[in-house]
């Protein structure tokens, strides 16, 4: 039972896990559970890995936190690997996405202030979604996450997400946008995917109208997509970039990387934090840097995820309450036809934890770590979950 000390934010499930072992979590009880939501992508490298532990206790051991008021050697050698990955120009550590995010859209607004422009404006999209400070959730594209909150910050346009000519139509019309800030894949809007072409041709429009290309990886990146990045399975690099979640598999910390012209604009003054980038998180981040790296994770994301999208395709295959399955990497939603919150609870009796996102689209987000065989049975038990729930428990095709 939740506590009432407790403010009610969230509606949780009746269920305390006190240990965590790879891609598996324990409750209090002695109870296993498949956990195929990694804490919202954040646990890439499963509970409790080794090497991360490790690296958390020897830091622990020597120093936990000093200020930004003083040089901190793991915070620049954090900055200098993220930059080397990405290859942005410089990099701002904070505690979390949406302290990212917000840096994110203070460093457009520097630069809409460097040309002049007044009330410089930010291109978002429908069903975004970039955090819940008061900044981010005004950008967000969910009302469910802004009600409440109004007035909302000023200076977002919005444009449905993958429409190129809605951008154009905006560059030809508003003279104040400044950047386009933007998910590679939309994760709480439902696992929806860019098309393929399109953040190339926002890079281009970007170019062709000195505005900045924002791009917001605090869930697709460090892996999860099957490339440190999303966008690095395109040509393109960003102006700006933002990262938390899973760069310290648990351990909060977030960056916003900038390039070119948002490379500059942060002057002493204009932005800091009193936890962002401390030892203890930068030291822990480098060392899920080159875990993810050395134990091929993140080709390994790329590979199950394509086993566990064709398995679902064909375990699921003609049934008419699916309406899509898709994704890129271990970031996978099944949408079906209805609203279906209803199956994170019966999937928690059956020893499984997924989320259910926009209402009707099952969010999977494996650890990276997944096997072959742990994959193909999350597939075989969640489509007959489905099934079930659906109302047909025909026997599904094996994969």
């Amino acid at each position: 039972m939740e506590s009432s000390s407790l403010m009610p934010t969230y509606q949780r499930m009746p269920i305390m896990f006190e240990k965590g072992k790879g891609l598996y979590l324990y409750d209090t009880n002695g109870n296993r559970y498949t956990d195929c939501v990694s804490g919202i992508s954040v646990t890439n490298l499963g509970h409790n890995h080794p090497e991360i532990t490790r690296a958390i206790c020897e830091q622990a051991e020597q120093l936990i936190h000093t200020s930004n008021l003083f040089i901190v050697p793991q915070q620049q050698a954090l900055a200098a690997r993220l930059v080397e990955l990405t290859s942005m120009t410089n990099a701002f550590i904070c505690n979390s996405g949406a302290e990212a995010n917000e840096a994110a859209i203070k460093l457009a607004r520097l630069y809409g202030h460097s040309k002049k422009i007044d009330s410089p404006r930010i291109i978002v999209m429908e069903n975004a979604f970039h955090g819940r400070t008061l900044a981010t959730l005004s950008a967000s594209g969910s009302r469910k996450v802004q009600a409440g909150f109004e007035p909302l910050v000023k200076g977002f346009v919005r444009v449905p997400f993958n429409d190129i000519n809605a951008i154009k139509q905006v560059a030809a019309s508003d003279s104040d946008v400044v950047a386009v800030l933007v998910e590679p894949i939309q994760g709480e809007g439902g696992v929806r995917t860019a098309h393929p072409d399109y953040l190339t041709q926002l890079r281009e429009i970007c170019d062709q109208q000195d505005w900045l290309l924002m791009l917001d990886e605090i869930q697709t990146g460090n892996g999860r997509t099957g490339r440190y990045f999303s966008f690095q399975h395109t040509a393109i690099t960003p102006d700006v970039l933002t990262t938390a979640k899973a760069l310290g598999n648990g351990v909060p910390i977030g960056a916003c990387l900038a390039h070119k012209a948002a490379a500059n604009l942060f002057q002493p003054g204009n932005h800091g934090t009193t936890f962002g980038g401390n030892p203890l998180a930068c030291h822990t981040a480098l060392k899920v840097i080159d875990v993810l790296h050395q134990g091929d994770y993140i080709n390994n994301a790329q590979r199950i995820g394509r086993l566990m999208l064709d398995g679902f395709r064909n375990q699921l295959s003609g049934t008419d309450y699916i309406e899509d399955i898709r994704g890129q990497g271990l970031m996978i939603g099944i949408e079906l036809t209805q609203a279906c919150k209803e199956l994170t609870a019966l999937a928690k009796e059956k020893g499984i934890i997924i989320n259910v996102t926009a209402e009707k689209v099952i969010r999977l987000l494996p650890p990276l770590i997944i096997t072959e065989a742990q994959a193909l049975e999350i597939v075989e038990q969640l489509s007959k979950l489905i099934k079930v729930y659906m109302g047909d428990d025909r026997k599904a095709p094996r994969t």
